[in-house]
């Protein structure tokens, strides 16, 4: 009889999906998460959905892509009903799930080992789920702290931007108190930028709040749709050219980050641009074209400045780049997005499908990233 010890199994590692959230963008949130459930290799992981709903409170959610796509119209919602409250451990080195069920001891759900925050918006991809991970010690897909509210804040974001030489359009920031005591001033500096202009929230995606305007007269209305979604707005000018994206992903082992083909947004005269209608609930007026017909040099060009801009913010995992592509072939970057919308329909996975990586191999990629950088400052 042998008296060497069996190896011990190795346990596959656990991922969270973390989804839903407080913002506006809580039913895109959901439907990523749908594509994520359906893709993940569940021989490789195991699988933890916890939803979080528009008051804050974490769920255990119905582990079925069925259950939070977009279909008919129909958002998606994470409710109080869809399961018992879960609370992460912020003991570092204790990185587990408890579920509470009102007058029951707590139950241990398990130990994590990354989790997948699927958010989109204010309170999820702006740093603070982020940030609640870095106290638990916990791997995290995408983003840190820091990069993540850079992203948000489109205000900051080109001022950083800006600072590393990157080529950034005319743009103004209005404040709540700037707007609130001198709306006149406010609205003089904006018309200083021509028309048309594009109206949004400094901090929200999805393209909700955001109006184009090409009459003064219609600025106010625009500037009060922003303010229902940030007290803080960013008014851009009018770029005439091409809207081109690029999808950039980090690299393995100490490489530098990967940058896709570009891939290009055609609206028809149905929207004046790529709303939130256009992007979720009218995709038969929508047209994606990937790769985006360019000239090979335009195309490298646009991959360098969205890896340059994803180095500029410190980003991590994956970030989509939006640049204007101008008539004499000028490329001017519009934002940077640290946790794109990301349904197997969505633009990122789109370009990385294109540039040869499908969408259950990107979301096994991220995973592995993730895995691999460790905890805490980095």
């Amino acid at each position: 009889m042998s008296e060497t010890t069996p190896p011990a199994l190795v346990r596959k590692p656990r991922v969270a999906l973390l989804f839903g959230g407080r913002s506006g963008e809580h039913a895109i949130s959901a439907a990523t998460a749908a594509g994520v459930l359906g893709a993940i290799d569940r021989d490789r992981y195991d699988v933890v959905p916890v939803g979080i709903t528009r008051a804050g409170r974490w769920v255990v959610a119905e582990d079925r892509a069925e259950r939070w796509q977009i279909s008919d119209g129909r958002l998606p919602e994470v409710t109080a009903d869809d399961g018992a409250e879960v609370v992460l451990s912020l003991t570092s080195g204790e990185s587990t799930l408890r579920v509470l069920e009102p007058g029951q001891v707590p139950e241990l759900l398990g130990e994590v080992d990354v989790v997948f925050p699927l958010l989109h918006g204010p309170f999820g991809e702006d740093g603070t789920v982020q940030g609640l991970l870095e106290l638990a010690d916990v791997r995290y897909v995408g983003a840190g702290v820091l990069a993540s509210a850079v992203g948000m804040d489109k205000h900051f974001m080109k001022l950083v931007l800006a600072g590393h030489g990157l080529p950034v359009g005319p743009y103004e920031v209005l404040t709540s108190r700037q707007w609130t005591t001198d709306p006149s001033t406010c609205l003089a500096r904006v018309e200083s930028l021509g028309m048309p202009v594009f109206v949004k929230p400094a901090r929200a995606g999805s393209s909700l709040g955001i109006t184009r305007v090409d009459d003064p007269a219609d600025l106010t209305a625009a500037v009060e749709a922003a303010r229902e979604h940030d007290p803080k707005v960013v008014v851009e000018a009018g770029i005439q050219g091409r809207e081109i994206e690029c999808a950039v992903l980090g690299g393995r082992g100490g490489a530098g980050p990967r940058a896709s083909l570009p891939g290009e947004i055609v609206v028809d005269d149905t929207h004046a641009f790529y709303d939130f209608e256009a992007k979720y609930l009218d995709e038969a007026h929508v047209q994606l074209d990937c790769p985006a017909d360019l000239p090979e040099a335009v195309v490298e060009q646009i991959r360098e400045l969205a890896v340059r801009t994803f180095e500029a913010v410190e980003a991590e995992g994956l970030s989509r780049v939006d640049v204007f592509v101008t008539p004499d072939e000028q490329v001017i970057v519009n934002e940077i997005n640290t946790m794109p919308g990301f349904t197997p329909f969505s633009m990122y996975p789109r370009m990385w499908q294109a540039t040869g990586l499908s969408y259950p191999e990107l979301v096994d990629e991220l995973i592995q990233l993730a895995l691999e950088r460790p905890t805490g400052l980095r």
